[in-house]
């Protein structure tokens, strides 16, 4: 069964100002049941974990600052929200959600996160609405509990994950793959494992074709024993804070890919859902979902 994690605290209510589209988790988890590609019984609510699985990947001064909201105003600022006890609970909750997803991936071959693919998220701060990296502590949590030694992170969101490779850029067990846009956010990038920084404007037919000659040749040398897919729908050509310009088939064409790729080398993968912000609400939240509709029809 496909287990996914959702908690409703997925959509907090920010400030007037501070536009970022959490609309999109409680829509998405509605139009899932609605259309019957999800009953409940898929969905878990994930908690507040216990701090020593955070404590794997961040720095623990940074973790109790933010905790105890005593963070200095221009490493909130950095951070992009007013800081707030809901909305650390809220990141808490998240990272517990692809912890949960992970050890489900194992049983099931696949499980999900309505939220997460806080890949901004450095060891010792936050970026970029990011403030705990959430597929680096699963990754972590997996490697602690034994159940996974060698990891790979694919971060197709349009925007580097430049604090995943920072956490794990002397960790030869979990190798950083990101695609994204050469000139999006952030705009100093670190390096991961392998960066493929994609020209603006780049088409369906370029990004598929770019990504099906190196996905399987790198799962092929690295030999994964789990893989972390973070599947942002912003490579969209009407995201706002995008440089491609993917359609919303071959966004679901490349998802297709990598999830099948992972089911016919028998990976499990754990799926986080990133980064999606196009004006209309709507083709977030249908972008978003075929990653869903893709995982039932292929895994179950």
């Amino acid at each position: 069964m496909l287990k996914i994690a959702y908690h409703p605290i997925y959509k907090h209510d920010l400030p007037e100002g501070h536009r970022f589209p959490m609309e999109k988790y409680p829509l998405l988890y509605q139009q899932l049941i609605y259309e019957g590609t999800c009953i409940e019984a898929n969905f878990f609510e994930p908690q507040i974990p216990n701090n020593k699985y955070i404590y794997l990947v961040h720095d623990p001064t940074y973790v109790s600052d933010l905790m105890n909201i005593t963070l200095d105003q221009k490493s909130a600022r950095k951070i992009g929200f007013p800081l707030s006890e809901e909305l650390i609970s809220r990141e808490m909750i998240i990272a517990d959600g692809t912890i949960k997803a992970s050890e489900y991936a194992m049983e099931y071959g696949i499980a999900m996160n309505i939220a997460g693919g806080t890949h901004h998220a450095f060891t010792n701060k936050g970026e970029g609405f990011c403030m705990f990296n959430d597929q680096a502590i699963g990754a972590k949590y997996l490697q602690e509990k034994q159940l996974a030694t060698k990891i790979l992170i694919v971060d197709l969101d349009v925007h580097q994950g430049n604090g995943t490779a920072e956490i794990f850029q002397h960790n030869d067990t979990v190798f950083t793959f990101s695609m994204h846009g050469k000139s999006n956010y952030p705009f100093h990038k670190e390096k991961s494992d392998l960066d493929i920084p994609l020209e603006k404007g780049i088409n369906d037919n370029e990004y598929l074709s770019i990504l099906k000659q190196t996905l399987p040749r790198l799962i092929e040398k690295q030999q994964p024993e789990f893989i972390y897919y973070l599947c942002g729908v912003d490579i969209i050509k009407s995201d706002q804070l995008g440089t491609l310009s993917l359609s919303l088939d071959g966004c679901k064409e490349r998802d297709q890919f990598v999830l099948q790729t992972c089911k016919d080398l028998n990976i499990p993968v754990m799926c986080s859902m990133g980064g999606g912000y196009s004006s209309d609400v709507k083709i977030i939240v249908d972008a978003h979902a075929n990653t869903f509709r893709l995982a039932q029809e292929i895994f179950f």
